[in-house]
């Protein structure tokens, strides 16, 4: 029980439970699931090689059934997918929930060099690897002429 009123309800679950304090969030009625804010941003990387754009997204406990990776008009790279919340248990006492769960969905306008219909995608120890290979870039064909004299 505590000594001072709280005009917020009850945020403490318990003084003998240190890990229990819930921090009062002014914004978290403005969104409708904290956890799926959370995890909707997922984290990608995007470089491009001279034979390719690789795509790496850090995705830990998503498993490659809960990931989809789509084209969209020819030319959109789509990486959607969803990390389902744990399985609580009634007689389980949560001290800490960190770990984001949630949809997350995320799009890039691939450039015009894009092989599309050659895409590759890999799942490893919780990142997928997307592999959009290039067209190769054809050098101009250059014709010496010979000079004549007149």
């Amino acid at each position: 029980m505590s000594l001072i009123p709280s005009f917020f309800g009850n945020r403490r679950s318990s003084i003998a439970d240190p890990f229990s304090l819930n921090v009062w969030e002014p914004f978290q009625s403005l969104t409708t699931d904290r956890e799926t804010a959370a995890f909707a941003n997922a984290r990608i990387d995007w470089k491009e090689t001279p034979e390719a754009h690789v795509f790496k997204a850090d995705l830990p406990g998503v498993k490659k059934e809960e990931v989809k990776v789509e084209v969209e008009d020819g030319k959109v790279l789509q990486i959607s997918g969803e990390r389902n919340k744990e399985q609580e248990e009634k007689n389980d006492k949560w001290h800490r929930v960190e770990r984001s769960s949630g949809k997350f969905l995320r799009r890039f306008r691939l450039p015009e060099n894009a092989k599309t219909e050659e895409i590759k995608a890999n799942m490893e120890n919780g990142v997928l690897t997307v592999t959009v290979p290039k067209m190769e870039v054809k050098k101009p064909e250059v014709k010496s002429i010979d000079i004549s004299a007149a």
